[in-house]
This record gives C-alpha cells, sequence and structure tokens, in this order.
C-alpha cells in the first residue's frame, strides 16, 4: 500500500501537494463519489480528511443512501467468448479451481506475489 494514502474508518485519501498554492490536498480513493479536502499542514490535512470521511458518512445517512465502499470486492472483466469458454472447460475437468471465479482469484493471487517479490 503507498504511503501516501491516509486510512479512517475504512477509507482511503490520497496526499498530495501543490508548491504553486503552497497547500497540502486529497480526495477519497477507490469511490465514485469526489470528496476532497486540503490544508497547510500533514496535521491539518490529516484532520480535513477525516472530517471529508465524517461528512461523506453524514451525507449519505441524510439522503437515506448506502455510502460507497472502497473495492467492495467484486469487478466485471471482458475476456471474450473463447477464453470464457476455455475457462469453463478447464474448471469443470475437476482442476484444482473448482469455479472461474476460483480460477481467476487464483491468477490475480500469483501474479501480485509475482509483483510483490
Amino acid at each position: 500500500m503507498s504511503s501516501n494514502l491516509m486510512k479512517y474508518k475504512g477509507y482511503y485519501g490520497s496526499i498530495e501537494a501543490s508548491e504553486e498554492d503552497n497547500c497540502l490536498f486529497g480526495k477519497l480513493e477507490y469511490i465514485r463519489p469526489l470528496v476532497n479536502y486540503e490544508g497547510e499542514t500533514v496535521a491539518e490535512l490529516r484532520q480535513a480528511f477525516e472530517e471529508a470521511v465524517n461528512d461523506y458518512l453524514a451525507d449519505c445517512e441524510k439522503r437515506g443512501e448506502e455510502p460507497e465502499k472502497p473495492c467492495k470486492g467484486s469487478f466485471n472483466v471482458r475476456v471474450g467468448q473463447q477464453r470464457h469458454l476455455r475457462m469453463a472447460m478447464y474448471v469443470g475437468k475437476g482442476r484444482p479451481a473448482k469455479s472461474i471465479n476460483d480460477l481467476v482469484v487464483k491468477a490475480i493471487d500469483h501474479e501480485l506475489e509475482r509483483l510483490e517479490a
């Protein structure tokens, strides 16, 4: 995980600097709504980030909406018909992967371990 991220209540916020404006700023990452914040010091930025998260959650509650969670745990991948068929045939032959989802998760874990080594 990048050291340019702060975490609070399960939300992640970026840390950026503007030389032109002589300030620090950021936004909540991994959610669609744009929620940003700024401060002049790291302590002010941290406080503004936490206030932004709290405000976002309060606004969602006021509107009766479920707040978005960062990376909810599912996403769609277009693999093409032939690749999809090959995966289905592979898992249908009693392979170590029990399902297409299991196959994809194992492949992602393998690649992430390789990249992080």
